[in-house]
This record gives structure tokens, sequence and C-alpha cells, in this order.
């Protein structure tokens, strides 16, 4: 909606459009044309486009780098401490504060459905499930890495190096041992 705004259309021109079935309402403020095809990850759309600070993690950047099994049940992000987050009803989200140089680290920018998505790297992922292994279980952890070894090419200074950032790297060192 800000974007239409900024471009002269007014509020009223939207609600029109939309009941006329030109757009469709995504979520509060977003929206798209009804012609387009489906969006394919209609949930990562919609808190990219709501919170354009959100940077995917855990179990949700696991799942979209394809090292977990688990199926999430809500979209879990990463924002810096103190930022502001609209409310957003739909989709099930799980807000993470981070400090400034553990959110700044390892974000990546992927294109989905035409809107830039911030997700974590592999490596800042596995580091970050690692810290939050509590909360996450250690049996995620454990299964990303395995996924990880089996599928990818191992960047050990990547992950030693978030793992300082992070503040882990005493935990997560009898792992690499292992692995490498």
């Amino acid at each position: 909606m800000n974007e239409a705004i900024k471009h002269g259309i007014t509020r009223y021109m939207l609600y029109s459009l939309r009941d006329k079935g030109i757009i469709e309402q995504i979520s509060r403020g977003v929206y798209r044309l009804s012609e387009l095809a489906p969006l394919s990850n209609i949930d990562l759309v919609t808190v990219s486009s709501r919170v354009p600070n959100a940077v995917l993690c855990l179990i949700s950047a696991l799942s979209y780098h394809g090292l977990t099994t688990q199926v999430p049940h809500q979209i879990s992000f990463a924002v810096v401490r103190g930022a502001w987050l609209p409310s957003i009803d739909y989709p099930p989200i799980q807000v993470h504060r981070f400090s400034t140089q553990a959110y700044k680290a390892g974000i990546e920018q992927h294109q989905i459905d035409g809107v830039t998505v911030k997700i974590y790297s592999i490596e800042k992922t596995i580091v970050d499930c690692f810290k939050f292994r509590n909360k996450i279980g250690m049996d995620i952890v454990l299964e990303a890495i395995k996924l990880y070894r089996s599928q990818k090419k191992i960047k050990l200074n990547d992950i030693i190096k978030y793992a300082k950032i992070c503040r882990v790297e005493k935990i997560i060192m009898p792992y690499l041992e292992i692995i490498v």
C-alpha cells in the first residue's frame, strides 16, 4: 500500500481494485495482481513485505536450505534488538532479536516470487541453531549438521567466524571436530 500511495494511488482506489477482483490482498497493506500465478511461498513473501528488515532464521532457514525434515509451524525471523515490528496476524511468526553484529552477519538475499527475502547463510543458520539449541532441540541441530555434511562442501572457516560472533565457539567446536 505504501508503494501505491507513493505513486499517486489512493487507498480508496486500492480498495476499489480489490473489490473488483483486479488485485488481491495477501496481508494487511500487501496486495498483488489477481491474474498473476499463485505464489510459491506466500508466508515468506508476506513476512518479507511487511517486515523488510526481517531475516529468515533457525528452522525456517534450515527448511529453505533443505537441511531439515521438520516442517516449520511458524516463520522464524531475526531483527536487530530495538527494531519496531508491525502487527502480523498471519502467518504465525516467531521473532528473535539479535545483537547488531549477530544480526548483520551472514545475510543472503534471495528472490522468491519477485520479492527479496533475506535469509541467513547455511553456515550462519547452523551456528544460530547451536545458540538456540535449548529452544529448538538438539535433535534438529544434529540433523542439520548431518544433512549439511552430506550435501554441501563444509565451509569450516565461515562456521568458526559466525560462532565467534554469536559466542558459541566453545560449544560448537567438539561437533566440528567430529564432522571434519
